[in-house]
């Protein structure tokens, strides 16, 4: 930035229905965006095909994530489909510090529960599937869950549609290029944001002779 104008990181959180396309959307903008880095959760779920410790997720036991939680070193955490997730606090916070921003695709009890831990950090997005149809037939195409546990998301995604209320910005996923742009123009303008650009005040007033 000019002068001695810097900016604090921010933490963008992209929140949806299982196989709305937030992990998608997540993936790309890491990809496209300098200076986006992606907050790896901790889960006590075993890995899926693929799947990377450290890379991925923060692979732990059930007793592993009770003591993290209980020493508060986690931002969020939430218990989904039997399996606990969860925000490591230390490197996140190390990031924002250093006016590095991460982004997270938690639920919406992880995104209430960043709103008390890093409210003035926080921009939230709300990604919607352009209809239910179109969300089952994604589940159905990830072929990473059974029938009955499609089943199962397809049931609780009306609990988590009715929390779109709770997000900065509202999307819809019709096309998943269209919806990244949109996702970018959201960091652009919240980088921008006056609250963010520390040391603004003094550079002003020199341009104004009064230092």
């Amino acid at each position: 930035m000019n002068g001695d104008i810097h900016r604090r990181g921010l933490l963008l959180v992209l929140s949806s229905p299982s196989g709305a396309g937030k992990t998608t959307i997540t993936r790309l903008l890491v990809e496209r965006e300098r200076g986006l880095g992606i907050s790896i959760s901790a889960t006590t779920r075993p890995p899926r095909p693929g799947e990377t410790e450290g890379k991925h997720y923060y692979f732990v036991s059930p007793e592993r994530f009770r003591e993290m939680t209980a020493s508060g070193a986690l931002l969020e955490h939430a218990a989904v489909f039997g399996n606990s997730y969860g925000t490591p606090r230390a490197p996140v916070e190390a990031a924002l510090a250093s006016g590095r921003d991460i982004i997270s695709d938690v639920d919406w009890q992880g995104a209430q529960q960043l709103k008390q831990t890093v409210r003035d950090d926080l921009v939230s997005v709300f990604v919607l599937p352009p209809s239910s149809a179109a969300l089952a037939e994604r589940l159905r195409k990830r072929g990473q869950d059974s029938d009955e546990v499609v089943r199962q998301r397809m049931a609780k995604s009306a609990d988590e549609l009715s929390h779109w209320p709770e997000y900065d910005y509202v999307i819809v996923n019709h096309d998943i290029e269209e919806s990244v742009r949109q996702v970018q123009s959201i960091l652009v303008a919240e980088r921008l944001r006056r609250t963010r650009q520390l040391g603004l005040a003094e550079f002003v007033n020199r341009l104004r002779g009064e230092e």
